[in-house]
């Protein structure tokens, strides 16, 4: 597993990912627009490997070479 995420895209993802769990606690999150969840679970763990597996049949990576 090679990273293919460069630090901005990281540090978006992370950014996302602790919003969306925040909005869902503080109930601001309503309803279906609670399966965010999925993807803030994503966002984060992506982040902190630094690997996207969508980008690597896509062959797209922001990592520095």
């Amino acid at each position: 597993m090679q990273v293919n995420e460069g630090t901005i895209d990281r540090i978006v993802r992370a950014i996302l990912g602790i919003l969306i769990i925040a909005l869902f606690l503080t109930g601001r999150l309503p309803g279906y627009w609670a399966l965010l969840l999925i993807f803030s679970g994503t966002f984060l763990m992506t982040a902190v490997t630094g690997y996207c597996p969508l980008y690597t049949p896509l062959g797209i990576s922001t990592a520095k070479k």
